[in-house]
């Protein structure tokens, strides 16, 4: 009898677990999806990457802008240096996957990355930077929830408010200020390549003084916003249908 009640305890005790690990999971999934929503009007707080270069000692420069004012010029920068199909995909550039699935099999000591600019969006607001397969798969779920909820303009504007952009330099307003001393609105195509030429690496890449490779890679990014400028989807996402990228 002893042990029958003893049984029955420890399977009331797990059912009650069992019940509010449910509840508790239910409303992380609730508050996650509130917050994705609200994030399509509202800017991020802070984001890990942000914080951890905070603590970490290395700053947190930042100062988020509306869409409206940044220039065209950053905006396109962005798209033809990182991700140049941004505006017709579905948050995932399977065939640079692959042929990045292929190259690390091929050098296993060496990673190449194929995220698009959908995919770091979800990466820096709302996880933390890391290889883990977790990781990965939640930056897949988080890419998936605002491609669907977002549109590409707000998911351009915040890539340009969050990503890291020189060393605790987060955002294109903030590095427009420290590299260029003038607003984000105001950037050339030149001074634009030049930031967007150091997103691989911020840490390690700088804008000023520039190497000849980020010189090169500049110069580059400036080729590619010459033969996107004049796309269609692309203006639509740029929103220059209507307005001339600064020269």
């Amino acid at each position: 009898m002893v042990t029958g009640n003893i049984d029955n305890k420890g399977k009331s005790f797990l059912r009650t677990a069992w019940r509010w690990i449910k509840r508790i999971f239910l409303w992380l999934f609730i508050l996650q999806f509130v917050y994705i929503i609200l994030l399509r009007w509202v800017n991020p707080p802070v984001t890990m990457t942000q914080l951890v270069s905070w603590v970490s000692g290395h700053g947190l420069k930042r100062d988020y802008v509306d869409f409206s004012e940044i220039s065209p010029a950053a905006r396109l920068s962005v798209i033809a240096s990182e991700d140049q199909l941004f505006p017709d995909h579905s948050g995932f550039d399977w065939k640079s996957i692959k042929k990045a699935q292929a190259y690390n099999e091929r050098k296993p000591g060496r990673i190449r990355g194929a995220s698009t600019i959908s995919q770091q969006v979800a990466k820096n607001v709302f996880l933390w930077q890391g290889r883990s397969w977790i990781r990965k798969g939640l930056e897949v779920y988080f890419t998936f929830m605002i491609e669907t909820f977002w549109s590409k303009q707000r998911i351009l504007e915040v890539y340009l408010n969050v990503i890291e952009m020189g060393d605790g330099v987060f955002g294109i307003e903030a590095a427009a200020q420290a590299y260029f001393n003038k607003p984000a609105k105001s950037l050339s195509r030149t001074e634009a390549a030049m930031i967007a030429a150091c997103l691989p690496n911020p840490k390690r890449y700088k804008v000023k003084p520039p190497s000849g490779y980020i010189l090169s890679r500049a110069a580059f990014i400036q080729r590619q916003m010459n033969n996107l400028a004049f796309d269609p989807d692309v203006q639509n996402v740029i929103g220059t249908a209507q307005e001339k990228v600064n020269k």
